[in-house]
């Protein structure tokens, strides 16, 4: 059985991944930073959970020592843990609110995939999804036919595109893992006050369909529901 941990996995994008990949006939477990949250959000699936605060080294650590002790490993980590920072002026952003946000949206993905690395390696068919967005995208950002290009999200944008960067780098110098990012699309959450006009579902077919590809599946790729995306 195939076993998966997806990060910030107790709502939205995060918990109908969670459902959709237990339902594929994963073994699922979701880390989430607050136990509370955690443990009901698991409950509620049916699957398996881990403390996990991808701001904290020590915390993400801790989850990949119990996930060994637990599974005996891991096949499938999908980095969705994220902070769409402030909605804001580009002049109010000052350096603290933009570390904020890389520390969870960017550096979150270092500390996790450096942890679980060791357990990926024993895997059969590792694979690592890492959750993007159009924000990050150049491609998308210079189209003025895309909403994208009219939100001045500075430092969320930043940080994804940097995420981006990541994918491409750990794709070309870890040959024995599928690393590929993923743009779940406008899709109605609590990042946007649900104003999306995709629903969950639509919005984790990218992601469902990376952390499904297995060992002889794609890697270094950005796509969407629809297909490529322009970096």
């Amino acid at each position: 059985m195939t076993t998966t941990l997806i990060t910030g996995g107790n709502k939205s994008l995060g918990f109908e991944t969670a459902r959709r990949l237990r339902d594929h006939g994963h073994q699922v477990l979701i880390g989430a930073r607050d136990p509370e949250r955690g443990a009901r959000a698991a409950d509620e699936l049916g699957v398996a959970w881990v403390q996990l605060d991808v701001t904290s080294d020590e915390s993400v650590a801790s989850a990949a020592a119990e996930v060994r002790d637990r599974f005996g490993g891991l096949d499938v980590l999908v980095n969705n843990a994220g902070v769409s920072g402030a909605f804001a002026g580009v002049d109010e952003f000052d350096g603290p609110a933009a570390l904020a946000v890389f520390d969870t949206n960017t550096v979150g993905i270092v500390r996790t995939t450096h942890a679980f690395l060791p357990l990926l390696r024993g895997s059969a068919a590792p694979v690592v999804v890492n959750v993007t967005s159009g924000l990050g995208s150049f491609a998308v950002r210079a189209d003025t036919s895309r909403i994208e290009s009219t939100l001045p999200t500075l430092t969320y944008s930043a940080s994804k595109a940097a995420v981006n960067m990541l994918t491409s780098v750990y794709a070309r110098f870890l040959p024995e893992l599928r690393v590929n990012v993923v743009d779940p699309g406008y899709t109605a959450t609590d990042f946007n006050g649900h104003s999306g006009p995709q629903t969950v579902t639509e919005g984790t077919d990218a992601i469902v369909a990376m952390a499904t590809i297995g060992a002889d599946g794609p890697t270094g790729t950005f796509t969407d529901r629809h297909g490529a995306v322009g970096w």
